[in-house]
């Protein structure tokens, strides 16, 4: 399947659209793409959300109006796509700071200015390349701490990094009861809502079924399924973060559309052992869950 047509057929069909209501599982179904797969590809190949993007093109069309018509204010919302009034100017005095009265009477445009995506159809050669494996993982139960997070505006990576200080600083690790394996943790991904970007990060180790979680510690249990599991190139302490970002990249524009697989679930994983030690040679395993893709005619 060819990930970057079926891409831009969606940057198509939102331009086409922006006055109408689009929704994330309409989009998927126009890529062939099931709307977590959608979602994820989407955001790793456009570098946001897609509904932050949507949102992002409705309103700078909103101020490209604003400015260079006379259309009155309503006309204008309900052309991008806003029912009310008032959530229209909510929205825009979010994204813009002023009313779009104000922003009417500004002497130049300013604020962000989201034109429409563009894709490169002719991707680098050379870079990361990596073979992953595919394994059966059973069932398993872990015992951690929750964060709730979104990748609008990047919030997710700021908040997790920062989490994962939190929890090594602390030392959080040593309150969680009986772990199966020492110096095993998970940094788990999962509850996702595609259409507002939250969902949320788990922090733990695994646990024998059933465990009772200390007050402040969650327990979560995860069915067993099938993973394609990538290893991190090996990085010294200052590129380990670079080196876990470039895997995640690459799965998600690289290796999936070559792959014959498609991304199955809501929850992925990254697990941290004694490699991760030392300031040398550091590496870690992406879990992404996945099953064959299906045949579109």
């Amino acid at each position: 399947m060819d990930y970057i047509n079926s891409i831009q057929l969606t940057l198509d069909y939102i331009e086409n659209h922006i006055h109408e209501h689009i929704s994330l599982e309409r989009l998927a179904e126009i890529a062939c793409f099931s709307p977590f797969h959608y979602h994820r590809v989407f955001q790793a190949m456009v570098g946001e959300s897609v509904m932050e993007y949507v949102r992002k093109r409705r309103l700078t069309t909103a101020a490209e109006r604003l400015f260079y018509t006379n259309e009155k204010v309503i006309e204008i919302a309900i052309s991008v796509g806003f029912q009310y009034h008032e959530s229209f100017n909510r929205a825009f005095k979010k994204f813009y700071g002023v009313s779009p009265k104000q922003y009417r009477r500004a002497k130049k445009m300013s604020g962000p200015l989201r034109g429409k995506a563009c894709l490169n159809k002719n991707p680098l050669i050379g870079g990361l390349k990596m073979k992953p494996k595919l394994l059966a993982k059973p069932a398993f139960h872990i015992i951690g701490y929750e964060l709730k997070t979104k990748n609008q505006d990047g919030q997710n990576n700021q908040d997790i990094p920062e989490f994962w200080q939190q929890y090594m600083k602390n030392k959080l690790g040593a309150a969680i009861p009986d772990p199966l394996h020492q110096n095993e943790e998970y940094g788990i991904c999962t509850d996702f809502n595609s259409s507002s970007g939250e969902f949320v990060y788990v922090i733990g180790m695994e646990v024998a079924e059933g465990t009772i979680a200390p007050e402040g510690l969650v327990y979560r249990s995860f069915p067993g399924q099938e993973y394609a599991v990538f290893t991190t190139p090996k990085a010294n302490e200052e590129m380990f973060t670079a080196s876990i970002q470039s895997t995640w990249n690459y799965i998600f524009t690289d290796w999936f559309p070559k792959s014959g697989y498609e991304h199955n679930g809501t929850i992925e994983f990254e697990f941290y052992d004694e490699r991760c030690y030392g300031t040398e040679d550091k590496e870690m395993d992406i879990y992404i869950p996945v099953k064959k893709q299906k045949a579109f005619k």
